[in-house]
């Protein structure tokens, strides 16, 4: 039972005396649910908020301290239609996938049904108008039977469900009048396949479940691909930490058994836990979480470190300044959680047309009944012309007008080098006014490169690049990477944070660090020309060289921030790089407004503010620390080689070394947004052309159903557009 559950164990603790709990909740199907679940929750006493993030069905709730039994919330919940439960990431997402999976059988089931029941439909309508004998027509209609009632019972029960838990709440939402038309067309069709009448509607009804369940189907995967973050922030997350328990004993605990002020032991190969200052040892560490720079810096006591940093090579000891929830890791994915649920609330029009859709629909059948019935038709024509009504006012068209774009648009960008990671990142990009690029691995190619190779002999370069493959450091990786060299040099020794050491043909020869090589004159002279470089020394006897490594500009970076300008599109660097590496890419690029040595904050910071000017930013990154950015952006992109969790937060994935599938989408997005409002108008138009002639009695709820499939096909075909281009 749910009032056994312990909720103590998944209470957080917000500060002002507020306490904090999330939930799963099954059965939420559109905004409607949504907008309805937080309307009532918000209205308990001592609830400061209360928000369904649609992502994942997930609702974050609130409140004042000791005021509330949060088994009050479950069972709320459970009086709306609803079964909640403690919200755990790695359930949700196998109970979701598992929905998933549901669904496609039952779109299989009722698909094949429904061709089935087409099949026999077809002699049907024929014989109506020819010589059909009787008993043959009773025969196909008990055939038609025979295969949809058992099909609709199975394929229809998400639709069924639902219905019947917001019903039994004394609510409604739009599953309620779908199940109604389902349920009426075929008791109809059974009464009249026993009363020997000419027509039966099981193709209608089996016809309108299986698009329904397609469009669900198709918008639940849409969800489901945006949720995958979670899983690589998780990553980062260490379940146990070192901890010195007196000067030379250490014990692992649980991460949050550390308290600010403890130290932690951090070795090679592993994450820090928390947030603190090196007190003893150095250190490589991969600080990319912070500055999204790819190259390692050199952590000494003093240094600041944070949890999620990659320890490479020595081992530190490191004093607790923040711990578990006061992380900065902790704080992205607060930021993440945030702006994925503000994201949400642009939904609040769809909400509260959904929640008149429903209403008005039963209303206006109901209406045609009693009207037909007050003019003198039978109860029997009256029932049936209501079923039409509820048939062909189904929101199929208005459904598909929005994803059939999508799909087919998707499918054109995929062309162009651009994935879609989000349902309505078409629209959004479409919209977007201003461009905010970060600099490192999405301006830059991820690669490093090496810029003075001409400079440098042939035969050094070889060599050089055959002792890199003994380092695992990232620039001497590019450097063996430039070199070709694939054939290591023997008996060669690493020392951590100095570089690589050995013998060839005699001679001593070391890679690494310019004080290490002996080298440091010739590497200031190249940095004093370079400041943006990264050098690497390298030494063979007397021979002294230093290889300047950096990244590249994409190739067609230039290209595309002139494109944008003429789009009308603003464009700015916010990047967490040092400042004369900015200044050199804004100045390459003819960008006037730049912004260097920024954290993961002030990235949200600076697109909440433009948005707060009414702008619609698009955010494009890579790294771990663009993730929060790009969340709360109006729209955003990053490249294929991002880390997984910017990859998922992201509306869009562009492919390949280019910088062009970024205008490419902005373009696509537009063109596909205009075959959108088309649809749309299309949709309106049909209902308001089709209604009328079904409360008039001119169509039976098969026609009914035809006109509902005709108007999807005819956004469908408008749709494809999108595929040849026109719209592109």
């Amino acid at each position: 039972m749910q009032s056994d559950i312990d909720f103590s164990h998944f209470l957080k603790r917000t500060g002002a005396g507020r306490l904090q709990l999330d939930l799963a909740v099954e059965g939420i199907s559109c905004v409607g649910c949504m907008g309805k679940i937080e309307r009532n929750l918000s209205s308990i006493p001592d609830v400061t908020s209360a928000r369904v993030n649609l992502t994942d069905n997930r609702l974050a709730l609130e409140w004042k301290a000791g005021a509330l039994d949060p088994a009050l919330f479950v069972k709320r919940l459970a009086e709306l239609g609803y079964r909640a439960y403690p919200f755990q990431r790695d359930n949700a997402e196998t109970l979701e996938a598992e929905r998933a999976q549901e669904l496609l059988r039952r779109l299989g089931v009722a698909a094949f049904a429904a061709m089935n029941v087409m099949m026999l439909s077809i002699p049907v309508w024929s014989g109506n108008v020819s010589d059909m004998l009787p008993e043959q027509r009773d025969f196909f209609h008990w055939l038609s039977a025979l295969i949809v009632l058992p099909a609709a019972a199975y394929c229809a029960q998400p639709f069924f469900s639902s219905a019947f838990a917001v019903l039994r709440a004394r609510g409604t939402n739009m599953d309620v009048p779908i199940s109604i038309g389902i349920l009426l067309a075929l008791a109809t069709s059974l009464i009249e396949t026993i009363a020997h009448a000419e027509h039966a509607y099981f193709d209608a009804a089996i016809m309108l479940i299986a698009f329904l369940l397609a469009g669900r189907y198709l918008d639940q995967n849409m969800r489901r691909r945006t949720r995958a973050f979670a899983s690589n922030l998780a990553a980062l997350k260490a379940e146990t930490a070192a901890k010195f328990i007196s000067p030379t004993e250490i014990r692992t605990l649980p991460v949050a058994a550390i308290k600010p002020g403890d130290i932690v032991l951090v070795r090679p190969g592993e994450c820090c836990t928390v947030d603190g200052n090196v007190i003893e040892g150095s250190s490589e560490i991969d600080q990319s979480l912070i500055t999204g720079e790819t190259l390692p810096a050199i952590a000494t006591p003093g240094s600041a470190v944070f949890a999620g940093t990659l320890v490479r090579s020595g081992t530190l000891r490191v004093r607790a300044a923040a711990t578990s929830d006061g992380t900065l890791l902790a704080e992205i994915s607060r930021l993440l959680d945030h702006a994925l649920q503000a994201r949400s609330r642009y939904l609040r029009l769809a909400e509260r047309a959904s929640r008149l859709y429903a209403p008005i629909v039963h209303i206006t059948a109901f209406l045609t009944m009693l009207g037909w019935l007050a003019s003198g038709a039978t109860f029997h024509n009256s029932v049936v012309t209501a079923i039409a009504v509820l048939i062909i006012t189904c929101p199929c068209a208005l459904g598909l007008a929005i994803p059939a774009v999508q799909t087919v648009a998707a499918g054109a960008l995929f062309r162009s080098g651009v994935l879609l990671n989000a349902g309505d990142a078409i629209e959004r990009i479409a919209e977007v006014d201003r461009v905010i690029f970060d600099k490192t691995g999405t301006l830059t190619l991820p690669e490093l490169d090496v810029a003075n190779l001409a400079g440098i002999p042939e035969d050094v370069v070889k060599l050089a690049g055959r002792l890199a493959l003994s380092s695992r450091h990232p620039v001497a990786a590019a450097l063996a990477r430039a070199a070709g060299a694939n054939e290591p040099l023997a008996d060669i020794e690493e020392e951590p944070g100095r570089g690589v050491r050995g013998y060839y043909e005699g001679a001593p020869i070391r890679l690494g660090r310019p004080l290490f090589c002996g080298a440091d004159s010739l590497a200031d002279e190249i940095l004093c020309h370079d400041p943006e470089a990264s050098v690497v020394a390298f030494s063979h006897g007397e021979a002294r060289h230093v290889f300047a490594i950096r990244q590249r500009m994409r190739p067609d970076a230039v290209e595309v921030v002139t494109s944008l300008a003429r789009l009308g599109i603003m464009v700015e660097i916010v990047s967490g790089d040092r400042e004369p590496a900015v200044r050199r890419a804004a100045e390459t690029l003819g960008i006037h407004k730049w912004r260097a040595n920024v954290s993961p904050t002030d990235k949200v910071a600076r697109v909440e503010d433009l948005t707060s000017r009414g702008y619609k930013v698009l955010m494009v990154g890579d790294g771990l620390n663009d993730a929060p950015a790009l969340a709360a952006a109006h729209a955003s992109m990053s490249p294929v080689t991002a880390t997984h969790m910017s990859q998922a937060v992201a509306d869009a994935i562009f492919l390949g070394a280019h910088l062009g599938p970024v205008i490419k989408a902005v373009i696509a997005s537009r063109g596909a947004l205009r075959l959108m409002r088309q649809n749309l108008c299309l949709a309106v138009v049909y209902n308001v052309l089709a209604v009328p002639v079904a409360i008039a009695g001119l169509v039976t709820p098969l026609i009914a159903a035809a006109a509902m499939s005709c108007s999807s096909v005819l956004v469908m075909l408008n749709a494809l557009r999108a595929r040849r281009g026109e719209a592109l």
